[in-house]
């Protein structure tokens, strides 16, 4: 592939706290502010607490899910008085790190999450952007603390609906297990180390590193999986497998058991082999969804550097 020159990297925004009772997020960003990282090299950043009104709650949301409101169709409707907080968050934020889809939105958003499955340290991002995929490559050849992995959605970024789409280039860190409400210091130092090795990344690339090309591997959405349901009452009538659980990213292959039912049944995997992950995601119960399903697929990135003037 052909050597790629973009243009310094100079604005950051590190969010936390757009899921309330996503703890690593929010002691992140209030130890940077506490810290004054305001500056970090050539890089100026801006700490953001996405949705204080959940973090105060200890909720993930207060009326509806901040992090599905950043689509270009939610962000430029009209604020009524029956608009949902959240709703009304996500304009403020477009406007402090966009507009959306702006040359004068920040170069990089990083949104810090939560999960309570075992998937260790995730980036997702949606279009195949060779900062984010270079940031990955990067975290993952330095990060030896928890396993690191990409997951792209592949949705265009007008339908973008979380929040480090405002950026021009953004990724959400996704870092499990840990329970909702609760901050485990093993799952903060990943994230911590993630947020450095981030700023690193771009310092090193600002003052002129080039950073070679490759190949990384990286998990597609292919489609979601629902608990088995009474068909009357629709509420759940098993659990996820024990051979499940806890195994995000392990290939699972038709005939693999994915849940258990209550009665002792066991409800085994069916069709092509693909990689779970979210498995059994506290916050995904409302969203009916048991985990999604991925195919690994290796991307092929350029070698990269800052444009010089």
């Amino acid at each position: 592939m052909e050597h790629v020159s973009v243009p310094p990297l100079s604005r950051v925004a590190v969010c936390g706290g757009t899921h309330g009772n996503e703890m690593s997020g929010v002691y992140m960003v209030r130890e940077m502010q506490k810290q004054k990282v305001d500056i970090a090299g050539s890089v100026s950043v801006t700490t953001v607490l996405s949705n204080p009104a959940a973090v105060d709650a200890c909720r993930r949301y207060i009326e509806t899910d901040l992090n599905r409101c950043f689509t270009n169709a939610l962000l430029s409707g009209p604020i009524t008085d029956s608009t949902p907080l959240e709703l009304r968050r996500a304009q403020e934020l477009n406007a402090l790190l966009g507009p959306k889809g702006s040359r004068d939105a920040v170069d990089l958003v990083c949104d810090i999450h939560n999960t309570t499955a075992n998937m260790g340290l995730c980036l997702i991002f949606y279009s195949l952007d060779w900062i984010t995929l270079h940031i990955y490559k990067y975290i993952q050849s330095k990060m030896t603390s928890a396993p690191v992995r990409a997951i792209q959605l592949d949705i265009p970024i007008s339908e973008a609906y979380s929040l480090e789409s405002v950026g021009q280039h953004g990724f959400a860190i996704e870092v499990g297990p840990q329970p909702t409400g609760v901050l485990r210091a093993d799952i903060y130092n990943v994230v911590k180390e993630a947020v450095d090795l981030t700023l690193e990344w771009l310092q090193k690339f600002n003052s002129g590193t080039t950073f070679e090309g490759g190949k990384v591997e990286a998990y597609s959405l292919v489609r979601s999986i629902d608990y088995p349901r009474d068909t009357t009452t629709s509420e759940i009538t098993a659990a996820i497998h024990p051979e499940l659980q806890d195994n995000d990213f392990k290939l699972l292959q038709p005939g693999d058991p994915i849940f258990k039912s209550f009665s002792g049944e066991m409800v085994k995997h069916e069709g092509e082999e693909l990689y779970p992950f979210f498995v059994n995601e506290c916050a995904y119960y409302e969203k009916k969804i048991a985990f999604h399903l991925a195919q690994k697929k290796t991307l092929t990135i350029p070698s990269i550097s800052v444009k010089k003037d």
